[in-house]
């Protein structure tokens, strides 16, 4: 159980990445990772684009600010949800897809970062235009992932102010 707690305290948003490569068995194990999210009706309606290709990691660095240290890593994933396949639940499936995925990439001894891209429609239209996504498919975010060139502590963000029981006014003081 130690192992699982660890893994959730390590994970951190890297940005920084050596220039290793990131292997096709590595992306695989991430993937199965992902996909073993639960998902509502167990409608999964992920989609993963893995983009290694340089000239298309260039293009989607371009998705808005934040987006630029795609610059320098090896890898991205592309997560998106088919509004077909489930329009009610594509946002929270496709989001504990990424975190099972950032959770698989630290266990991996890997780096990864979450760029934000739901639900600004231009950054949307960004990506499925440099991916080739359909219209019927969102993209919720694209993971920058690779071996990291920074080291962060593991942690754990707990503060106790921000639980409350049984009703909001109650801190458990009682």
């Amino acid at each position: 159980m130690d192992d699982v707690f660890n893994v959730i305290y390590a994970r951190r948003s890297i940005r920084a990445y050596t220039e290793e490569p990131v292997t096709g068995e590595q992306v695989e194990l991430l993937l199965k990772a992902a996909m073993a999210a639960p998902s509502g009706s167990n409608l999964q309606p992920w989609h993963f684009v893995v983009v290694r290709k340089r000239d298309l990691l260039d293009r989607l660095a371009k998705t808005h600010q934040y987006a630029g240290l795609l610059r320098k890593a090896p890898l991205a994933i592309a997560v998106c949800g088919d509004t077909d396949t489930s329009e009610r639940h594509w946002v929270e499936d496709t989001s504990a897809a990424t975190q099972n995925l950032l959770l698989a990439v630290t266990a991996l001894g890997l780096g990864a970062v979450w760029i934000g891209v739901h639900p600004d429609q231009e950054r949307q239209k960004h990506v499925r235009d440099v991916l080739d996504i359909p219209g019927h498919v969102n993209v919720l975010c694209l993971v920058a992932i690779g071996h990291p060139a920074e080291d962060k502590e593991p942690r754990t963000q707990y503060d106790q102010r921000r639980v409350h029981y049984e009703t909001w006014k109650s801190n458990g003081d009682e």
